[in-house]
């Protein structure tokens, strides 16, 4: 059997690069004070020895843990099929690795999930947590508060202002894109534009279907349909509309993956795109967009960017002190909402209109 080498040492740090223990403790730890000089000796010995801290005996020191809790607010079939949560998820860990930090995944599917993940927040084992996807009436924001967690949502919060003091998002301008989306179908000349909805207890779908709404009269209410955000919801939803609206000339569908289940069933009805019937989705994820036949045009949200920003807001935060203070550089084009502590406060990215061969 092999024997382990030994696990290097503080102690042997400190000997390698000729100083103290305690300067060496400083250094590893972040510290101010100590000079260049002795700072690139430490570390040059760090790397000699393969010096690995003790993240226990570190988070005494520095209350911090490195590590943050990203909860999912749906199942795991979901989170694995629909390549928004892969583009969310990647911006998100591309900040966190950048800073040192751990990602601690946590998807939630019933009422278990959400005592199993209050337990853990409120546990002490992460900084603080970045929470996305979450449903109107969805107990976790209370249970976060309760774990007395720093907090980034993405998406609008659901609740109001008093419940929701100090809490701070992240979102994109979904009822400004919705309303570029109908406006460009009715610069193409349709006249019975039609929309297929997200879930409406989630906020992004309800923005959606009210800038839908206020880009023009009021519709015909046969010409909205319920749909889930999924391929399959936008097939079911397709079919609904065609048998009590088989005049339609386009389609608004509330994301990617929706309006390619919906170009599914108008090619298998035989309609045309876009001769016959023009689709626009919502998200812009090209191995979804660029895959249909034909092409989808879509609106664009950065979706990566709104993960790395979140991840950023809650970072910056911790650091001050005042976790997830909406302040410092935003993208170009973002707006930012309400001071934390006064309501929500938000940072709003802008969308932006691609256009393919769908519409």
């Amino acid at each position: 059997m092999t024997e382990t080498a030994p696990r290097p040492t503080l102690e042997a740090v400190a000997a390698r690069a000729g100083v103290s223990r305690a300067t060496v403790s400083r250094v590893v730890n972040g510290a101010a004070g100590v000079r260049e000089s002795l700072v690139e000796k430490v570390r040059r010995a760090v790397e000699e020895l393969g010096y690995v801290p003790n993240q226990a005996a570190r988070s005494l020191v520095t209350r911090r843990h490195d590590a943050v809790a990203v909860v999912v607010a749906e199942p795991e079939t979901r989170v694995f099929a629909d390549p928004y949560f892969a583009l969310q998820l990647r911006g998100i860990s591309k900040e966190l690795t950048a800073h040192d930090n751990q990602l601690v995944l946590l998807l939630t599917e019933g009422r278990e999930d959400h005592a199993r993940v209050a337990r853990y927040l409120a546990g002490g084992h992460v900084d603080g947590a970045l929470v996305f996807s979450l449903h109107l009436h969805d107990p976790l924001p209370g249970l976060i508060r309760q774990a007395g967690v720093p907090t980034v949502f993405g998406g609008r919060p659901g609740w109001d202002d008093t419940a929701g003091a100090g809490a701070v998002y992240v979102d994109s301008d979904n009822r400004g894109g919705a309303r570029a989306a109908v406006r460009h179908l009715t610069e193409l000349g349709r006249t019975r534009i039609a929309h297929i909805t997200g879930p409406l207890d989630q906020t992004s779908a309800a923005d959606r279907l009210a800038g839908y709404r206020d880009a023009g009269p009021d519709p015909d209410p046969a010409l909205v349909a319920r749909g889930d955000f999924t391929p399959a919801g936008g097939e079911r939803a397709m079919r609904e509309l065609l048998d009590q609206c088989p005049r339609l000339d386009a389609v608004f569908a509330a994301n990617d993956l929706t309006a390619a289940g919906a170009l599914r069933v108008l090619r298998e009805r035989g309609r045309r795109v876009p001769d016959d019937v023009a689709v626009v989705g919502f998200d812009d994820m090209l191995q979804v967009a660029e895959q249909t036949d034909p092409p989808l045009t879509t609106v664009r949200q950065d979706i990566e960017e709104m993960g790395r920003l979140m991840a950023r807001l809650l970072l910056g935060g911790l650091d001050r002190g005042a976790a997830g203070e909406v302040s410092g550089d935003l993208p170009a084009g973002a707006a930012s909402g309400a001071a934390a502590g006064a309501g929500p406060a938000g940072v709003v990215l802008p969308t932006t209109l691609v256009r393919r061969a769908s519409a």
